[in-house]
């Protein structure tokens, strides 16, 4: 039916110039520790929150996806900070976010430390129901969203789930989302996901397994309809810990346009052993861990013309530097494209 409306739409609305369109993803470290904490400190106007909406502001995308913003039942963290992004002037008044599987009670032990109603013991790691959850803003208009974030683990073919996971386990440590932006072209589907660490494991591997099959997930899930890939995969295909099969095989329906931003910081430390550019890395962890990474990607189906992209990440003299600094460890990832049926299509 999703298909069929599509088709129809298109023929009814007769042809249409192309289109420019900035899509971005972006952690901006909206989570907090507790419930109603992250709206209490959108109200107080406090400094990280402010930082955040600045380093959206500046992107100035047309549709944007969250992947750290913690969820609550009546929306209310996510419109009051679509209010701080009006006021940074940006308004993106049409907004998505959905119940996520981080923090959802499962009742049962998952971490074997016998006891239940842990972190670790929810459908995907967090201290309470919609911690670091996700959403989407849009400066258009958004379709009918398919959730995809109800789905088992052992219903995905080919799965890597380990045999101690109890079936009742679902694949998305966070959530897996359609959502269609609504353009004169025609809607664009944003594929979005944000997925567990490779690591913080044992020898079971269950969150490299959960990671891997958590990108594998959108093999089977490709919309025949203008699509984005995007979000927080949580995998340096470089340099970082886990299985990249899944990841490199979405490489053959879409393009990496490589976003680079324009500073990188001093490569010494941990940095100094890693084999991928720095200018394609999207996050900063700490001095002793696995040094700056790339992990936040938007990779476009192949049919679909990039024109430019990048990674807001500005020399410390910028002055958009503090706000990128306070505001995340994770830089926003942008990426303009040119299509409709007018737009030249990319090369293969």
């Amino acid at each position: 039916m999703g298909r069929f409306v599509w088709v129809i739409c298109l023929c009814l609305a007769g042809p249409a110039a192309a289109q420019d369109l900035r899509i971005a993803t972006y952690d901006p470290g909206l989570t907090r520790k507790g419930p109603g904490l992250l709206l209490r400190d959108i109200r107080r106007a406090d400094p990280q929150v402010l930082a955040a909406a600045r380093v959206i502001a500046e992107a100035a995308p047309d549709a944007i996806l969250l992947t750290g913003i913690d969820w609550d039942h009546d929306g209310l963290a996510l419109s009051a900070f679509a209010e701080v992004l009006d006021q940074a002037g940006h308004p993106m008044p049409h907004r998505f976010a959905a119940r996520p599987n981080s923090g959802m009670p499962t009742g049962l032990d998952l971490d074997g430390d016998g006891r239940t109603g842990g972190a670790d013991d929810a459908q995907g790691f967090g201290q309470f129901s919609g911690q670091n959850a996700m959403a989407v803003l849009s400066r258009l208009p958004l379709g009918p969203v398919t959730d995809h974030s109800a789905a088992l683990w052992r219903d995905l073919p080919g799965n890597l789930m380990p045999p101690s996971a109890p079936e009742s386990r679902r694949l998305s440590s966070t959530a897996h989302w359609d959502v269609p932006v609504l353009t004169d072209a025609g809607p664009l589907h944003l594929l979005a996901w944000s997925a567990t660490p490779p690591v913080f494991d044992g020898p079971e591997d269950l969150n490299g397994r959960r990671n891997h099959d958590e990108a594998a997930f959108w093999l089977h899930h490709l919309p025949d309809a203008p699509f984005v890939l995007l979000g927080n995969p949580n995998l340096d295909l470089a340099d970082g810990d886990g299985r990249a099969q899944a990841m490199t095989a979405l490489l053959d329906q879409a393009r990496d346009s490589r976003p680079k931003g324009a500073f990188q910081p001093d490569q010494t430390g941990a940095n100094a052993g890693q084999k991928g550019d720095p200018a394609l890395d999207t996050a900063v962890y700490d001095p002793g861990g696995p040094g700056n990474l790339r992990v936040d990607y938007i990779w476009p189906a192949k049919a679909l013309r990039v024109t430019d992209s990048g990674v807001i990440w500005p020399a410390p003299d910028d002055p958009l530097a503090p706000a990128v600094e306070a505001a995340s460890n994770h830089r926003l990832v942008w990426v303009d494209i040119k299509w409709g049926p007018a737009a030249e299509r990319a090369e293969p």
